[in-house]
């Protein structure tokens, strides 16, 4: 977890990914995570988090639902939703806390 403070704390934003290996909506959501990682490069971390496996981050950020996604912005939360996103709509998001 510690690793993950840092990263988040860091100067470039974060958009943590929370998902599940079986999670269908996770499935759909992994090619706009990935587009978004690669238009944003430089100007965005994205980093995934299987739920499964970190229950520690999935408590403190109080995840539900999966898919969900966090925009971390000098380690606070900047914005938090769960469920599908098309990537112009994510892109939207992201684009307004750059």
């Amino acid at each position: 977890m510690s690793k993950f403070t840092e990263l988040i704390n860091g100067e470039i934003p974060v958009l943590a990914d929370f998902h599940a290996e079986w999670c269908g909506p996770c499935k759909m959501m992994m090619p706009t995570i990935n587009e978004i990682a690669t238009h944003f490069k430089g100007k965005l971390k994205v980093i995934k988090i299987d739920v499964d496996k970190n229950e520690s981050a999935t408590k403190k950020y109080q995840i539900m639902g999966v898919p969900t996604l966090i925009l971390f912005k000098n380690g606070r939360i900047a914005w938090k939703q769960s469920g599908v996103l098309s990537f112009s709509d994510l892109k939207k998001i992201i684009d307004s806390h750059l």
